[in-house]
């Protein structure tokens, strides 16, 4: 079975407010311990389009190729991360807004599977040591906080 963490957090803004942070692929580095930003992002994604999420740890720089696979304004924003032709993970933002607030639930599911995928993660074990959802847990954690200073910093202006 796939690996994954899950993580929400209330924002008072708007659901729609909410989802334009997070589909602004290419300004993530705002509210993000480790992705920097997206090379090749449009302004307005859809289900389908690609770009280059970049990240950084340390000194350790790299891209993924992402796909989007969902863009629904206000309701949710999803993404696949491959490496070549080799799948690593899924990113999920449910955005669920009740009267002005929003809750948001952010999810990471690991693709890395069978003896590719070992290989893999071993690989990027030397980029992020020790096990990835705790490491991704505590991102996860720090990336809702900054979009939600984010949105509620945008959202009295």
């Amino acid at each position: 079975m796939a690996s994954s963490v899950r993580e929400s957090i209330q924002i008072d803004a708007e659901a729609t407010l909410v989802y334009d942070l997070i589909a602004d692929v290419s300004s993530v580095g705002s509210f993000s311990p480790e992705a920097t930003g997206a090379l090749g992002a449009g302004v307005r994604l859809g289900v389908g389009d690609t770009f280059w999420g970049t990240n950084r740890r340390g000194p350790w720089i790299w891209a993924t190729l992402c796909r989007v696979t969902r863009a629904d304004r206000g309701a949710g924003f999803a993404f696949d991360v491959a490496f070549g032709p080799f799948p690593l993970s899924s990113w999920t933002y449910e955005i669920e807004s009740i009267e002005g607030r929003c809750t948001v639930t952010e999810t990471w599911v690991d693709r890395r599977e069978g003896r590719r995928g070992q290989v893999i993660s071993r690989a990027g074990s030397l980029l992020i040591p020790g096990p990835r959802d705790e490491h991704n847990q505590r991102n996860i954690r720090a990336s809702l906080e900054g979009l939600k200073a984010a949105a509620e910093d945008r959202s009295t202006t």
